[in-house]
């Protein structure tokens, strides 16, 4: 089992945004010495409580503060944008950094209205050519856009002769059929809690085309929350950081920052929310090394996959890279396996 890192860099409380910034590099350098394979940060729009909403930006500095790992977007929301200018920038990102830089891409909108609003002020976006985007980010990656393609001509500097890998991701199964039809690898956010996931993957395995330009063979993986202590109430204890920052964004009480373990435990709970936090544990992987061990493994087993990002936030950073340390150690893993 090949894990890697999804940082989604929050704001802890008691902590600035710069400081969240400083943290993820460390967090980087950390698990890259683990042999953790990939570290991706995502984009969100007007989230107080995450630093930053723009990965294209974020991703030569963490590329360029580590030297193995490979470094990526989880992912660009290419309605957004243009494909041309995506392909412009990570393929400089490529040239920079060769052999290093993923490009995940997802279709939802990373916001609330008012952000998508503003992103596409004054354009027409239309979600249903979201696969159209992504042939033609491939054509530009590839310099092979189809004859008559009314940009076939446009090269999307710099001229290199690699790619990023390119990685679709989802939280439901229409994602994955896009996936598979375009013959790119597939990742699914099965933190987000939604349910249909292992359906999901074993859809885009099943049905997957393979792409000439791309690898000739399916690959998926699922991104989870996983936090890892030395003792299974220590883990619990680090996980209520969590669960109120999720309960807010589940009720719609969303927190400016990622609360503290202290402020968890004083917040004054009502039935209702105790019983959302519940149902929210239940898709995470809280506990000793042991069991985090054996819970990821069994999850790998049932979305048919070999490789797992772990989402750990965590409001203390030294305890946030023990945890990693803790799941490194309990595969076995060194910075040779990554």
């Amino acid at each position: 089992m090949k894990l890697g890192v999804l940082d989604q860099v929050y704001v802890s409380e008691g902590r600035s945004a710069t400081d969240a910034l400083q943290e993820s590099t460390r967090l980087a350098q950390a698990v890259e010495e683990l042999g953790y394979s990939r570290f991706w940060v995502s984009e969100h729009h007007s989230m107080p409580a995450l630093a930053f909403s723009s990965p294209e930006v974020l991703i030569p500095h963490l590329a360029a503060a580590t030297s193995r790992i490979r470094v990526g977007a989880g992912g660009i929301m290419l309605p957004h944008y243009s494909a041309y200018k995506v392909a412009e920038n990570f393929r400089l990102l490529e040239a920079l950094h060769p052999g290093r830089i993923d490009l995940g891409l997802g279709r939802a909108p990373g916001g609330m209205p008012l952000a998508t609003r503003a992103l596409q002020q004054d354009k027409y976006v239309d979600v249903g050519k979201y696969p159209d985007q992504v042939r033609d980010l491939i054509g530009y990656l590839y310099d092979a856009l189809p004859a008559g393609h009314p940009f076939e001509r446009l090269l999307a500097a710099p001229a290199i002769s690699t790619a990023p890998e390119i990685w679709l991701l989802g939280s439901s199964d229409e994602s994955a059929r896009i996936a598979a039809q375009l013959g790119t690898s597939y990742a699914f956010a099965e933190f987000f809690g939604t349910p249909g996931g292992q359906e999901a993957t074993r859809y885009y395995l099943d049905h997957f085309e393979r792409n000439e330009l791309l690898e000739d063979h399916p690959r998926s993986m699922i991104a989870v929350l996983a936090i890892c202590a030395e003792t299974e109430e220590e883990a619990n204890r680090l996980a209520k950081s969590s669960d109120l920052l999720f309960l807010g964004i589940r009720t719609g009480m969303e927190m400016p920052y990622l609360p503290s373990v202290q402020t968890a435990i004083d917040y004054p709970y009502t039935q209702m929310d105790l019983l959302v936090i519940q149902q929210l544990r239940q898709r995470r992987i809280i506990g000793a090394p042991a069991q985090v061990k054996e819970q990821l493994l069994q999850m790998g087993q049932d979305y048919s996959v070999s490789e797992i990002l772990i989402n750990s936030p965590i409001h203390d950073q030294k305890a946030r890279i023990r945890s990693y340390e803790l799941i490194a150690e309990a595969f076995g893993m060194n910075a040779a396996s990554a």
